[in-house]
C-alpha cells in the first residue's frame, strides 16, 4: 500500500460526546518526494472505490489498529469532486487512540493527512522532466486516510477548528516535512 498526502485541510468541531472532522485532500497539488522524484493526484483518482460505496478507514497514523471512523460504520462519509476528496467523520472519545489523535492534534503534534492507496493498473503516467521524474496518479484504490505527523506531501496538513464562524477559519501554515521516498 502507498501513502501519500497533498495541501489539505482538516476541521475538529466538538459537538456533544463526539469529535466533528471535516477534511480535503485536493487534487493537483505536486511534490517533491525525493530530489529529483515529483508525484501528483489527479483529479478524482479515487473515484473507483468511493463510487462503489466501499469501505474506506480514517486511521490515526495508518495504523488499522486504531481506526478513529469509517464508512461502514456509518461515522464516515466522503464525497469526490474534481478539485478536491472531501470527508467527514464523527469521532467517539471513547478509545484510547481516538483520545490520543484529539490530544495530540490539540497540542499540535498531528498535522499531517495522508491517504493510503494502491495504484491500480495503468493508473499512473510517468514523464522525464529534466533529470527527473513526475509521476501523475490517475486511478488508485482508496482503502484509508489518516492523521499523521510527517507527511509524504510537505504541503499536506490538518488545521484545528473551533465551532466558531467560516469566517474566522484559516489555514493553518506550520512547517511542514516530507518523507523523502519514491514509491513505486
Amino acid at each position: 500500500m502507498l501513502w501519500g498526502a497533498s495541501l489539505g485541510a482538516l476541521e475538529l468541531r466538538s459537538e456533544g460526546g463526539a469529535t466533528r472532522l471535516r477534511a480535503t485532500f485536493p487534487y493537483g497539488a505536486e511534490t517533491e518526494l525525493a530530489p529529483g522524484r515529483r508525484e501528483v493526484i489527479a483529479a478524482r483518482a479515487f473515484s473507483d472505490r468511493i463510487e462503489a460505496g466501499e469501505d474506506i478507514h480514517l486511521l490515526a497514523g495508518h495504523d488499522y489498529n486504531r481506526p478513529l471512523a469509517s464508512r461502514a460504520a456509518g461515522s464516515l462519509t466522503i464525497s469526490d469532486t474534481d478539485a478536491a476528496l472531501v470527508l467527514e467523520a464523527r469521532i467517539e472519545g471513547g478509545t484510547s487512540w481516538a483520545q490520543d489523535f484529539l490530544a495530540a492534534h490539540r497540542a499540535g503534534l498531528v498535522r499531517g493527512l495522508s491517504p493510503g492507496f494502491r495504484v491500480q493498473s495503468g493508473g499512473e503516467r510517468i514523464e522525464q522532466r529534466g533529470a527527473g521524474l513526475l509521476r501523475t496518479i490517475t486511478r488508485a484504490a482508496l482503502f484509508e486516510l489518516s492523521a499523521v505527523t510527517v507527511p509524504a506531501y510537505p504541503e499536506a496538513q490538518i488545521e484545528a477548528r473551533s465551532w466558531e464562524t467560516h469566517q474566522d477559519r484559516q489555514p493553518f501554515r506550520g512547517a511542514a516535512f516530507h518523507l523523502n521516498r519514491w514509491r513505486l
